[in-house]
Formats: C-alpha cells, sequence, structure tokens
C-alpha cells in the first residue's frame, strides 16, 4: 500500500497545510536582498523545505515520534491577510493565459492520437499547468479567519545591521498598525513566538558591527530569540549555481538573470543553518507546547461526560436561531477556536489521531451552532486526516461529500471554498484509482464562472481518457465543452488545444454532427488569430457535409471560401472532397490498332469484338492470339508490359463527379495531371529522368483545350452540379510526341483560390481502365501508363440516318462515310456485320440511287434466281473493291441496306479493317469499331397457310393473315411475292372487296386468300425451266385496282441479300416436308412516329416468310384424266373410253408405284401382291347403273362425299356395266421430282353415269444407297384409294 503522504494529494497536503511564519523586515534588508535580485522571503524560500529534518516531537501524548518532513511557509506581514476576489480570478486567468501562450506553440503540429496517449504514462497525458492552478486556485482562500493552518505561527523581525538604533527598529516592526488584521480583529491570538534576525551585508564592512549589535539585542530580547545572518559575501558577482535553488520562487524571473550572485557557499550554509535552526529549535517545540496547553484546557472544559452534558444543555438553545452564511463569531479565546487551532497544529505536527478527535469534537459544536462554514471546514479537515491515517475510505469520502455539498448550500459564499474540496477529493478519488468518480467531482465543481469550469471539465475529460476502460466519447464530449467555455473567456488559443484534442476521438466514427461542429469552430478560430493555412485545413473537412442542412451546408462553405480569401493566395488540396470523385468508376479509353467510332463502341466488352475480328484479322484467323505477341520480335520487352497509344490521339479518362450537398456548386477548369516524359528508357524507371508534368497554368484563362506545351493537349471542363446530382466528365489527353505518359490524377477549381487535386492510386483502380488493353499481364501501376507511338492513320466513320427507334421490317437506304484526316492514305478495305439480318453493304453504284424506286421491277429485264452481292465473302465479310482505298484527307462514302429483323433492343456491331500505307511502324493495320443501339418495336404479325388444292395437281390454297400490332400506326398493304422462280400466285378474290381503304389501322386484321401454282415441269418434259412469262406473276400487288406504282423486286438485291439471310436464321425444312415457298410481304407505313430519314418518304416494310410447307401432303400425287360425257350407239357394239393416268413424284427419293384395277366390288379388298387388307379401302365398292345427277363441267369430284351423294347402291348380286380393258396391275418406277403418264382403258356396255374410282394405288419410296450406309434411312409407303371419278355415258341417235 502506497504511504498516502507519497501521493499526490498527500504532498500538496505537505505542502499547502504548514506552519506559516510571518515576516517583518526594514527596507535596509531588501535593499541588500535586491543585490542578487532577490527579496528576503525568495532568498530564504528554498531553504524552508526540509525533506528529512528528524526532530522528535511529543504532542498530548507521552510517547514521541520523530518528525522527518517539514515545511515553513514565509509571508510578509503585509500579505497575510485574505486574497481580493477580483485580484485572485485576475490572477487566476493570468495563470491560465500564459498557460496557453506555452502550449499554443505545439499548435501548427499535428494533434496526438487517442491510442498515442494512451500508451504514455499519466505524466505526459495531463498539462503540467494543471497542477499549477490547482494550487494557485486552493491559495485563493488562504489565511481565511475560520483556519488556523494559515494563521501565523511565528513572527520573523529582521532589521539591518546598517539601520540607526537597530534595537528600536525591531520593537517598532511589532508595531499594531502594521499587523495584519486576523491579529488586530481578535481572529488570531497577536501572544506569537518573535524571532529576532540581524542581517549584515559584507559589501559594507566587516561584521564586527553586527556582532556587538547581536549581543546587545540578546541582552534585550533573549539569548535563545536572536541570530545574525551575514550575506552577499562575493565582491564581483561571479557566483554562478549551476542549480540555482531560487528559479522556482521568481516567476518573473528572465533566463539570462544570475539569481543569489553574491551569495558564496559560506552564505548558503548559513542560511541553510539559520533556517533549520529556526524550525527544530523554536517554532516545533513552540508548536508543541501551543497544543500541550491547549490540550490540558480542552480536557478540562469539553472532555468527559459531565462537559459534554454541560456543553449540549448550554448548546440547546442555539438550535432555534436562524441560519446565516457565516454564523456566529468565534474570537480565538474561544472554547471552539482553540479546539480548532489544537487540531490545524497536531495536524500539521502530523498527529493525525490527536487532529481528528479534536475535529470531531469540534463538528459537532459548529453544527449546533448553525456554523455551517466553520462546519463543512471541520468536515473537510476530517476527510483529509482519514485519508492520511488511510483508515476508512468511506467515513473519509462521506466527510469530503458533507463538506462540499455544506458549501454549496452557502451560495457564493462557500463557492471556493467548494472548490477547494472538490479539488482535495478528486485527488483522493484519483490515488484509489476511482478515476470515474472524480471526473464526476471536477464536473460538479463547475461555478458559475466559465472560465474556471473550462479547466475543470477539460480535467474531467483526461479523468475519462484514463479511465478502465477508456471512456472515449465522453472524453471527447467534456473536451467539447471546455473548449466552448475557454471560447466564452475569450480564451482561443486553450479553446483551439482542446477542440483538436477531441478532433482525435471523432476520427473515423459516425458522429458526424460533432465533427462537423468540431472542425468548423476550429477553422473559425484559427482564422481569428490570423493562421489561415491551419484553418482551411479544418475547414476543408466540413465541405462534404452531405449529413447537415441546406443551410448550414452553405454556411460551411461560405465560410470556407471566405478564409481562403483572406489568405490572398491559391490553395492546393489533394483530395478535395468537393465534389466527390468515385475512383471505382474510372475508365480510361485508348487506341491503340483498336479504334472506336464512339464512346458507344468503347464501352462494349473486347470478347464481343475479338469474336467478330477473328475470322477478318489475319492475325487472329491464324495464330489465335494478339496483334502484340505476333510482333513481338519487333518491340522491345518493355512494349509488352504497358498500354499503346498513338501520338495526336486523345485518350479519353472518365471521371464521376458527385456534389453530396444539397447546393448547387460550380466547378471550373476540370482537368487531368499528367507526366510525359519523351525518353523511352525510362519505362520502368522511378521517375529520376526529365519528365514533363502536364497541368494547366492557374494563371491562364479557361477553355475547352490547353496547349500545355508542344508535347500534349489537356481539355478542360467547366461544370455546374445541383444538390445531389452525379454526372460523369470525360477528359482528355492528346500526347503530340513519343515518349512514355502517364495519367496521375485530375484538378478542379472550386473556386479562383482553391485547387483540388485527386490522384488515381493503382490501389483503388477499378481494372475497368482501359477497354482497349490486351490480356497482358503487366503491374496495376502501368494501368495508366502509356507508350506513345508516332502518329498513324486513323479512319473515322458514321452511318447516316440510321434510326434509333423503328418497326419491325423498316427498310431503308442508309451512308457509310469514312473520313481519313491523316496525311497518309490506307488500303485493303474489310468490313464485318455482327448481324447480316439488320444490315448489309451495298454496290457502290448504289449509292446515289432514289428510295424505294430502285428497289423497283425492271419490266424488260428477265429477272433470275436473284443477285447476291458480288464483294461478299465467307463468313460474312464484306472486302471493299481492291482499287477502293481512303486517301489522305478524303472520305469514302459506301451504301448500305438496313432492315429491322426482329422486335427487342438490338445492338448493332460493325468493325472495320484497313492497312496503312507508306508508313514504317510497328503497327500495320488498324481496325474500326462502330456501335449502335436500336429499339425495334412490333409492327405486322403476318402468317401464312398453305393446304393443296383437291382438283388440281400442284396447285395450293395460300391464305395470308396479317394483324396490326402498333397502338396507333396506320399500314397500307402493298404487295406479296412468292421466291422461288417455279411458283405462281394470283388472288381469289379483290383486296378492294376485304380491305376498300387498303389501310389497316391500329389493332385490325386482314385475312386474304391466294391461288399458288408449281409450274415445275416432270423430267420426262423438253423444258425443266419455265418460260419468263410465268416469273412475271411471281407477286402479287395489294394495291387498290389501276394503281400505277411498280412492284418491289425481291429477286434483287437489298430484298434478295435480306431474304437469305432469313431463310439461314429460319433455318432448313423438316423431313417429308416436299413442297415450301417462301413469300415476301410488303406494305408502306405513310404517317407515323418513325423518321424515314427522308421528307414525304413512306417508311418500306418488308416482312419474309421462309419454307413454308404442307406437311400433311403425300410425296406421291396422281390425277386421272379424261371425256366426262361419252355419246355411243350401244345397239352396235359396247363403248370403249380411253384415260391416262398422270402420276408426280414430289420427293427426292426413288418412288415404286403399283396400280391395281378391279371390275367386282369383291376385289376391292386385295390386292395382287398383298396378303392382308390393306387401312383406309372402303367397306365397299359402289359399282352399276346410277341416276344421271347434274353436274358441272369437272373432271375430279373433290370429295368422297359427293361421290356417295349421286351414288346409287346396287346389290352384290348386280353385273358390273362396264369393265377395265388392258392388265388388272401396273407396276412402274418413278425417279425423283418426276412425272409419269400411265394410259387406261374401260369397256362400257350400257348407258350411264359410272364411277371410275374402284382401283387402288400403292407407292414406297426407296433410300438412296448413301442413306442407307448412315443409317439416315427412314421407310415411306402408302395405300391410296381412287378419287372419284364420274363418267356420263349416253345412248347416241
Amino acid at each position: 500500500m502506497v504511504d498516502p503522504a507519497n501521493t499526490p494529494l498527500g504532498k500538496m497536503l505537505l505542502e499547502e497545510i504548514t506552519p506559516v511564519v510571518m515576516v517583518l523586515c526594514t527596507p535596509l534588508v531588501e535593499e541588500s536582498c535586491l543585490k542578487n535580485g532577490l527579496s528576503f522571503i525568495q532568498m530564504l524560500s528554498p531553504f524552508c523545505n526540509f525533506t528529512n529534518i528528524d526532530v522528535p516531537v511529543r504532542t498530548a501524548s507521552d510517547q514521541p515520534y520523530r518528525l522527518q518532513k517539514f515545511k515553513l511557509r514565509l509571508f510578509y506581514a503585509s500579505d497575510i491577510r485574505q486574497p481580493n476576489l477580483e485580484v485572485a480570478k485576475e490572477r487566476l486567468k493570468q495563470v491560465i493565459t500564459q498557460a496557453g501562450e506555452k502550449d499554443f506553440s505545439e499548435m501548427w503540429s499535428d494533434p496526438p492520437q487517442v491510442n498515442d496517449l494512451l500508451s504514455r504514462p499519466e505524466s505526459e497525458i495531463l498539462p503540467s499547468w494543471f497542477q499549477f492552478f490547482n494550487e494557485e486556485l486552493v491559495r485563493t482562500l488562504s489565511f481565511s479567519d475560520h483556519e488556523a493552518f494559515d494563521h501565523p505561527v511565528a513572527c520573523l523581525l529582521v532589521v539591518s545591521s546598517r539601520d540607526e538604533e537597530p534595537i528600536n527598529r525591531f520593537v517598532d516592526l511589532f508595531n499594531t498598525n502594521k499587523l495584519p488584521s486576523l491579529l488586530n480583529d481578535g481572529a488570531m491570538d497577536p501572544k506569537i513566538l518573535k524571532h529576532y534576525l540581524l542581517v549584515h551585508d559584507n559589501q559594507d564592512g566587516a561584521s564586527e558591527k553586527a556582532t556587538k549589535l547581536l549581543t546587545e539585542m540578546k541582552s534585550t530580547f533573549g539569548p535563545n530569540d536572536c541570530q545574525l545572518l551575514c550575506i552577499n559575501s562575493s565582491q564581483d558577482r561571479q557566483i554562478h549555481h549551476q542549480e540555482n535553488p531560487w528559479a522556482p520562487f521568481k516567476s518573473d524571473a528572465l533566463p539570462t538573470e544570475n539569481l543569489g550572485c553574491f551569495l558564496n557557499f559560506d552564505d548558503f550554509n548559513e542560511i541553510k543553518d539559520l533556517m533549520q535552526e529556526l524550525s527544530s529549535k523554536h517554532i516545533i517545540p513552540y508548536m508543541e507546547q501551543k497544543i500541550r496547553v491547549l490540550n490540558q484546557q480542552v480536557s478540562a472544559t469539553r472532555k468527559g461526560f459531565r462537559n459534554q452534558i454541560k456543553n449540549l444543555w448550554w448548546r440547546k438553545g442555539k438550535e432555534d436561531a436562524s441560519d446565516s452564511p457565516n454564523g456566529p463569531v468565534y474570537t480565538f479565546s474561544s472554547v471552539e477556536s482553540q479546539i480548532r487551532i489544537l487540531g490545524d497544529y497536531a495536524f500539521m505536527l502530523r498527529d493525525y489521531e490527536l487532529a481528528l478527535s479534536n475535529y470531531r469534537l469540534i463538528s459537532t459544536d459548529y453544527k449546533l451552532d448553525k456554523a455551517w462554514k466553520r462546519y463543512a471546514g471541520v468536515q473537510e479537515m476530517m476527510g483529509l486526516t482519514y485519508f492520511l491515517l488511510d483508515q476508512s475510505r468511506k467515513e473519509a469520502e462521506y466527510c469530503m461529500e458533507n463538506a462540499f455539498n455544506t458549501y454549496l448550500k452557502l451560495g457564493s459564499a462557500g463557492q471556493q471554498n467548494a472548490t477547494r474540496c472538490g479539488l482535495w477529493w478528486v485527488e483522493m478519488l484519483k490515488t484509489r484509482d476511482q478515476i470515474k468518480e472524480a471526473a464526476t467531482v471536477y464536473f460538479r465543481i463547475c461555478s458559475e464562472d466559465p472560465l474556471h469550469s473550462a479547466v475543470m471539465l477539460e480535467q474531467a475529460s483526461f479523468c475519462y481518457l484514463l479511465s478502465k476502460p477508456p471512456m472515449l466519447h465522453k472524453y471527447g464530449f467534456h473536451l467539447v465543452l471546455s473548449g466552448d467555455h475557454y471560447k466564452k473567456c475569450d480564451q482561443i488559443k486553450h479553446a483551439i488545444r482542446t477542440y483538436r484534442s477531441a478532433v482525435s476521438v471523432y476520427k473515423g466514427t459516425t458522429w458526424s454532427l460533432i465533427k462537423d461542429h468540431v472542425h468548423f469552430h476550429i477553422g473559425q478560430w484559427y482564422a481569428f488569430l490570423g493562421m489561415y493555412d491551419v484553418a482551411v485545413t479544418h475547414m476543408l473537412e466540413l465541405l462534404a457535409c452531405s449529413h447537415q442542412s441546406k443551410t448550414t451546408q452553405e454556411l460551411f462553405l461560405r465560410d470556407f471560401l471566405q478564409i481562403v480569401q483572406k489568405t490572398g493566395k491559391t490553395f492546393e488540396v489533394l483530395k478535395l472532397q468537393l465534389p466527390a470523385i468515385n475512383i471505382s468508376s474510372l475508365k480510361v479509353i485508348f487506341e491503340d490498332h483498336r479504334t472506336y467510332a464512339s464512346a458507344a463502341a468503347a464501352s462494349v466488352k473486347e470478347s464481343v469484338w475479338h469474336s467478330l475480328e477473328e475470322d477478318m484479322i489475319p492475325s487472329l484467323s491464324t495464330a489465335k492470339s494478339n496483334w502484340l505477341e505476333l510482333q513481338s520480335k519487333l518491340m522491345p520487352k518493355k512494349y509488352k508490359e504497358s498500354n499503346i497509344c498513338v501520338a495526336g490521339e486523345a485518350i479519353k479518362v472518365d471521371v464521376e463527379f458527385k456534389n453530396p450537398l444539397q447546393i448547387s456548386i460550380s466547378i471550373l477548369s476540370v482537368s487531368l495531371i499528367c507526366e510525359l516524359s519523351a525518353n523511352l528508357e525510362e519505362m520502368n524507371s522511378d521517375g529520376n529522368g526529365s519528365n514533363i508534368e502536364l497541368q494547366n497554368d492557374e494563371n491562364k484563362t479557361s477553355t475547352s483545350t490547353r496547349d500545355i506545351d508542344s508535347s500534349s493537349i489537356l481539355s478542360e471542363v467547366d461544370l455546374s452540379l445541383e444538390g445531389g446530382e452525379t454526372t460523369l466528365v470525360q477528359l482528355t489527353v492528346t500526347p503530340r510526341v513519343e515518349g512514355i505518359l502517364k495519367i496521375v490524377g485530375v484538378k478542379w477549381k472550386l473556386s479562383s483560390s482553391v485547387v483540388g487535386f485527386h490522384n488515381f492510386e493503382s490501389n483503388s483502380l477499378n481494372k475497368n481502365v482501359a477497354k482497349g488493353r490486351r490480356k497482358a499481364k503487366y503491374s496495376p501501376d502501368n494501368y495508366l501508363k502509356f507508350i506513345v507511338i508516332k502518329s498513324l492513320p486513323k479512319l473515322e466513320g458514321i452511318i447516316h440516318s440510321l434510326p434509333e427507334k423503328t418497326y419491325v421490317g423498316d427498310l431503308r437506304h442508309l451512308v457509310l462515310e469514312l473520313s481519313n484526316r491523316s496525311k497518309f492514305p490506307v488500303k485493303n478495305l474489310k468490313m464485318k456485320i455482327s448481324n447480316p439480318r439488320f444490315l448489309n453493304a451495298g454496290n457502290q453504284r448504289e449509292l446515289n440511287v432514289e428510295f424505294p424506286a430502285c428497289l423497283g421491277k425492271k419490266t424488260n429485264v428477265v429477272q433470275s434466281g436473284g443477285h447476291s452481292n458480288i464483294n461478299k465473302v465467307l463468313q460474312n465479310v464484306f472486302l471493299f473493291p481492291e482499287n477502293i482505298s481512303v486517301q489522305e484527307e478524303t472520305s469514302l462514302s459506301w451504301p448500305l441496306w438496313f432492315r429491322a429483323a426482329v422486335p427487342g433492343n438490338i445492338s448493332l456491331y460493325v468493325t472495320i479493317y484497313y492497312e496503312m500505307e507508306d508508313v514504317s511502324s510497328i503497327m500495320k493495320y488498324r481496325t474500326l469499331r462502330m456501335h449502335y443501339n436500336l429499339q425495334v418495336s412490333p409492327s405486322l404479325d403476318v402468317s401464312f397457310e398453305l393446304s393443296p388444292c383437291p382438283s388440281r395437281l400442284q396447285e395450293f390454297l395460300l391464305r395470308m393473315d396479317v394483324v396490326n400490332k402498333t397502338s396507333s400506326e396506320c399500314f397500307q398493304v402493298h404487295q406479296l411475292s412468292s421466291v422461288g422462280k417455279q411458283w405462281e400466285i394470283s388472288l381469289l378474290q379483290p383486296v378492294d372487296s376485304i380491305l376498300p381503304s387498303q389501310s389497316l389501322f391500329a389493332g385490325q386484321a386482314l385475312s386474304c386468300f391466294f391461288k399458288l401454282k408449281d409450274r415445275r415441269k416432270s423430267s420426262t418434259s423438253e423444258d425443266s425451266i419455265p418460260s419468263p412469262s410465268l416469273l412475271l406473276q411471281s407477286d402479287v400487288r395489294l394495291g387498290p385496282q389501276g394503281n400505277s406504282e411498280a412492284l418491289f423486286d425481291v429477286y434483287s438485291s437489298p430484298l434478295a441479300d435480306f431474304h437469305n439471310s432469313e431463310r439461314l436464321h429460319q433455318g432448313m425444312p423438316l423431313q417429308g416436308n416436299e413442297y415450301k415457298v417462301d413469300f415476301v410481304f410488303i406494305s408502306q407505313l405513310l404517317k407515323g412516329n418513325i423518321d424515314s430519314g427522308a421528307p414525304n418518304t413512306p417508311l418500306l416494310i418488308s416482312h419474309h416468310a421462309c419454307h413454308c410447307s404442307l406437311s400433311s401432303m403425300s410425296s406421291i400425287s396422281w390425277l386421272v384424266d379424261g371425256p366426262q360425257t361419252v355419246q355411243h350407239n350401244f345397239s352396235g357394239s359396247l363403248c370403249e373410253v380411253n384415260l391416262r393416268m398422270m402420276i408426280t413424284n414430289s420427293s427426292d427419293a426413288v418412288a415404286s408405284v403399283r396400280i391395281s384395277t378391279f371390275d367386282s366390288p369383291s376385289s376391292s379388298i386385295q390386292s395382287s401382291d398383298a396378303s392382308a387388307p390393306q387401312p383406309g379401302l372402303p367397306p365397299e365398292i359402289q359399282a352399276g347403273w346410277c341416276d344421271i345427277p347434274v353436274v358441272n363441267d369437272m373432271k375430279v369430284i373433290t370429295s368422297d362425299a359427293l361421290a356417295t351423294r349421286f351414288t346409287k347402291s346396287v346389290s352384290l348380286e348386280s353385273v358390273s356395266q362396264f369393265i377395265w380393258s388392258g392388265s388388272s396391275s401396273t407396276k412402274l418406277r418413278l425417279q425423283p421430282r418426276s412425272t409419269a403418264e400411265i394410259p387406261l382403258q374401260i369397256s362400257v356396255f350400257a348407258p350411264g353415269i359410272y364411277d371410275l374410282s374402284n382401283y387402288v394405288l400403292n407407292w414406297n419410296l426407296m433410300p438412296s444407297s448413301e442413306e442407307e450406309k448412315q443409317g439416315e434411312a427412314s421407310k415411306s409407303s402408302g395405300v391410296c384409294q381412287g378419287y372419284p371419278y364420274y363418267l356420263t355415258v349416253v345412248q347416241s341417235t
């Protein structure tokens, strides 16, 4: 356990509660002392503190003890008085001000962090002036009338040997007129110990005279109370004391001042011996004697049971007396004062048991007398005594609490005493590690005086910091409270110091409002002191205060700009928070061999372009590697580890700026910060070479681009950001010379005096850096480093009139314009389009055609099977003619055809490859990448249904259904065309009767029927290709009758090209669908919401349906042809009628066909080579005589129901009236896609109507040998009953 006397509180008590010696001296004594720069008391003070005096002491008990530590306090008689309150406050203010001036020298450096503070010892954490201030605050209560430890114990009378009549001077000094008021008013006993001292200045002569005077003094005042002190033994002021003992006692001494310069070693020892003798032989024995006398008196009057009852009875009447702040008046001779003197003397001589017993005794008296101030003072001393005795902590705290509260009840009269009590109480709690409770007491000490409160709050904050665990939020909060009180007292430097310490507490926390409060006031206070640079640093922390109100944000920004303006210079701020920069979204776009026509093209993933270009660029198509790897032999190794850019071509950097405030701000001169080195050898160096830092001259006016020097051009952007607005700014740097370019960061101006910088640090950089970069393995530091090679040709391209919004089927004529702004031509142009369904390259002759008139059919030209573009090669790569090149500073225009194939959001990618002429460079070719986004909306839903015509071979019924899917557009139908030279199409009914207006309005549907003929001839025919006249029937005009508009040619480009793309996209037909046909439906949108690209030109809409087929149709078809009515005279002979059967094989396989005829119903159920009945045959065959019905001129009845309707059933016993002549079974082999003719004959015996359907056709498709080897052959066969065919035979006349 630590000795309480060695604790901070114990040391303070040993310093402050010690015997007081009153000093009375003549002016000549002071004059001799001032030769050393000291007063008399200052000269003696270093020798009044004894650490090992070793004096035996016996007080009230018979058991003596030895006193080791002892101290005397010396005061002039004029200073022994209660300090003036205003003077004391001014003194304390001066102490605080001086401390602020001393500590403010450290305000230029960064404040210590909280973690650093916690690692230091307590003595280094607390400001050194706290203890000095607390001591001064305690001393403001010196010499109070109710406390005896400040009353003088002895009086030291000092006379110089040069004084006239020294004996009389001693007598005159102790004159009542010159004594303190405490002695004259009766508060203390004037009969105190007197000690007489004669001072001799050795510079005035020998000491013989002084010795004679000393003998005279002893005879007059007594031999034991007189002493002689000789000083100033040195004659030349050459005495220098290494450890000057007087410095702590002369606060106003100059550093160069040599204190005690005339006091040699003998003088030093003589003064020390004087004070030693005065303390041990005079003052301590005097206090012992005083204690014993007082103790006997108190024991006789107050101790014992009888005296206690008597005292209570005597004080009983005082309980009804009214309270007064000071209570009754007690003189030094009263019993109460004697007990208090006894207790204080015992306390000062370390007899704490005796002191405590007397304090307890007097405490009750003061309480009964309602002398509350004296009662609180005794309770305070009891608490301190308990502490020094190290007995009951609870009793000690209770006494301090009781004293503190009693002082507070007295109001302003007890406030200072409460402060002193609180300070001692705090030290008591700190000694016992009750740091948190000590902070609470500091807070309670705070009075109405804001300056004292500021100091106490600051001391409370350090208690929270030193508590276990540290209470950092309370530490910071009390620092802020303290700083606020300092500011109210105009102690701005202390306010800055406390607020600066609070900054480290709230740094990195979410307590944004208090952080803003701290930084704002620090900035204002620094500006008030003229330290604008530091003020700006703190005001910068407030710029991004998005959590504050709009008014507060305006205040912060306005004050910041005003402070900056007062500095009169430009501030360059790294990572300026206004506006905020999103580094993670940073995007760098540069061009090497890959160039971009737009920002949209540069944002496309590299993998998309790579897949599009791999079949077009020779290096990619052969080696499947990037261009730099293939040319590694031509390039130094360091080239492969950096990005490549071309001199004269801009590098674009997209930077996202955000205004975090609710108010609008203006940002000026936003530009990049770059470094350009012309020495390629510095690529891997640390930048020690000659680098040119590319920054804008701040004194130049703002322009769109800035020519920094001859090496590079930087763009500048001015922008205004509304509250909360985020905008993407594209900045460019264009190197002009070869070398190494490094993009360091971005800079901007918030005002004319504030320049913000933000470096693009590699660790925070997104890998979104270079859209054109290759997949190289280089360090992150090289993401923004470029090797600049010499200037190369570069094509710029644009597709004119390409719509952003359109409808499905929109067909347009576009123009691709390629511009070469360099001085070198380019050659060997190639182009590849990602989606040929939407975009196709045309022929050069189509550049200036009239659209859509250029699509019309040429009636005087025989149409071939479709014209494909002669310049197209494999993989949809369009090769420009070899004689085509883009010369220097010229442009090339090339026609393109556009058609919106499908609805949705469509992305079109176009890449153009070209090579450079007459350029010696590692880059032999370049590509131009173009990207367009389209929004295609549904227009018309067109569907086709194809069914065979039962009455005709190679004829079909076509149904077309059209639905307008738009919400407001109106389409005019124009044309339907069948694609294929074998088809002929015609309307079954005029469109006018179905759609009188020829316009299809929003939501309206249209159904049309057409007849489709297959004009292909069999292989037995002489001609296998239809005549040109038949081809003219492949288009049907759907417009109004008499319309003179030309039909569009679907067999020529671009319609033929787009149709081929649709066929490829829709795929091959299913197996077994032998009859298939393609259709092109064309309509027009006269006035719509989509711009056609040319005034007064309607939108042309084309819809393509491919591979329309009849899946239920048999591969073998036939038709029986012959006369329908025959006249014959049966009286002469039977009637023979000749018929023929046309059989067609529409499949791609060889067919085996067998026709079996029968004359009787019984033969209808069997076949000559079939062992089982065939499914699909009717249960009976109708034959014999029938009534003659009314029948139109038709060759074939189209359904079995019609035959049944006109057939009369006969019995099985009926005799057939006709028979099939010739063979009853015919077998033949049909080649693929061929037609055969078989002759038939019947013999009729009587007139009538005969149904000639009593035959069966068996067919079987035989697979080819290749299909059998591959195992892909599938058996296909069938048995078909004959079609009803009615023959009318009439008897001739």
